[in-house]
């Protein structure tokens, strides 16, 4: 069994989340931009065998949800510590967030800045409510009844159709990268 722990990467899902936002105007839906945001995601894991943003994924109610993306829109920071997040988003009004100012997108390859802006021409007309609609659809969201139920990256892979031997060596190199990463990571 695959024990994928990669680290959450706030920097590069904040720039993500900033682009989907510049991309909007400026602002958004919290609802929506997690929703778009798991779309990115998905999407990568697919396509390429590795997330953009490296959250981790729980259905929930309205849908998938992103919980780091979640935990830094609905909580903040913690106290005392210092938040790309928050540096570059604003925090929920009325349920919407908002540019603070143009993030970066040095975190993000063109290939991902190329995959955000293909999400966002094909959904970012949709509301919130179309886009939970519509996620409700996909193969690996449950409903947790109110609570919460973890997507796992095998899920995805698996409601998209890859075989066991695929799905197998896409949670390999995943579980290669995060070594790696681990031992590169500062102590």
């Amino acid at each position: 069994m695959h024990v994928v722990r990669r680290p959450f990467n706030e920097a590069k899902a904040t720039q993500a989340a900033a682009y989907l936002l510049k991309l909007r105007g400026g602002r958004m839906s919290y609802m929506k931009l997690i929703k778009l945001l798991y779309l990115v995601d998905r999407e990568a894991l697919i396509r390429w065998g590795r997330p953009v943003t490296t959250d981790r994924y729980v259905s929930m109610d309205r849908g998938p949800v992103l919980s780091n993306v979640l935990d830094l829109i609905s909580q903040g920071p913690a106290p005392g510590t210092e938040s790309v997040w928050d540096r570059y988003i604003s925090e929920p009004i009325g349920y919407e967030v908002r540019l603070r100012q143009e993030a970066p997108t040095d975190e993000l390859s063109p290939a991902e800045i190329s995959l955000i802006e293909e999400i966002f021409r094909k959904y970012g007309h949709m509301s919130r409510w179309e886009l939970v609609d519509r996620v409700h659809e996909l193969p690996e969201w449950q409903d947790p009844e109110g609570g919460a139920i973890p997507i796992r990256y095998a899920d995805i892979l698996k409601a998209s159709g890859k075989s066991p031997d695929e799905i197998e060596a896409i949670l390999a190199e995943l579980d290669n990268v995060a070594a790696v990463e681990s031992l590169l990571r500062p102590a």
